[in-house]
């Protein structure tokens, strides 16, 4: 989260310093003061949502990284290999040779814990259970660690009503002014135009947020939707290596008749 944060923050930074230089372009001088021209809340928008999407990157670096695990075969290929409590070791042997620490992955962190399980207790007929309990907790896992970033995309939308309510405060509160002060018609058709300030902080900093909020959640559901597919894919690959290879050994028949 740190990183991230961080990340946001340098986002903001280098998108509020290439605004600088359009407002003195004509075409993009308007584009330009919709952030730096209305108050603090489209800074605090910006930087919530470069959070977000720094969170968003971050997390599907991760998830490349993690896909290259299913291209990893840690089970021998032969098809005469049988998996059991006799030749776990053979798998374990193989999956730390192939990484430094299972437990960055997903993937090989369930292998491990089953076939942890296979060589203490010598019952294949739990390995299938526990591969699907650790698929219930990744599942799990996925879900939660998109907790701050659906707070996040909540909290942008929330930001610009608040633009919202302080650009009007300000409108009618500069009006409430100039009609106390102003004496005739022109009086008040000039200073009424510095009033429009106010109504365009109103307006702008909503769409402001809408469009980031929209852009995040559309992100945010694309990768979420390749997540779900990665942890499905783990779940085929333990089937197809691991239980499909299991074999009950004739000591086991005599413990379960």
């Amino acid at each position: 989260m740190f990183l991230s944060a961080l990340l946001g923050v340098v986002g903001t930074v280098l998108f509020v310093a290439a605004l600088l230089p359009l407002r003195q372009v004509a075409g993009t001088a308007a584009f330009a003061e919709m952030f730096l021209e209305r108050g603090v809340v489209p800074f605090a928008i910006c930087f919530l949502s470069f959070w977000s999407l720094a969170i968003l990157f971050l997390k599907s670096c991760k998830l490349a990284f993690q896909r290259r695990s299913l291209a990893l075969d840690v089970v021998p290929a032969d098809h005469d290999f049988v998996l059991s409590s006799a030749t776990v070791d053979n798998v374990l042997e193989n999956i730390y040779q192939t990484v430094d620490d299972p437990r960055h992955f997903i993937l090989f962190n369930r292998i491990v814990i089953a076939l942890s399980n296979l060589r203490n207790l010598g019952r294949v007929s739990d390995v299938d259970d526990i591969l699907r309990s650790q698929s219930q907790h990744d599942d799990s896992v996925l879900e939660a660690s998109y907790a701050v970033l659906r707070g996040l995309v909540w909290a942008i939308p929330v930001l610009g009503f608040v633009g919202t309510v302080l650009g009007l405060s300000q409108a009618i509160g500069g009006f409430g002014g100039v009609l106390q002060s102003a004496d005739d018609l022109s009086q008040i058709k000039g200073a009424l135009q510095g009033v429009t300030g106010g109504l365009a902080t109103a307006f702008e900093t909503t769409l402001q947020a809408l469009v980031a909020a929209l852009c995040i959640q559309l992100f945010l559901t694309f990768l979420k939707k390749s997540e779900e597919e990665f942890l499905d894919d783990c779940d085929e690959y333990c089937v197809r290596n691991v239980v499909n290879r299991l074999r009950i050994m004739p000591y086991e028949r005599e413990l379960t008749s």
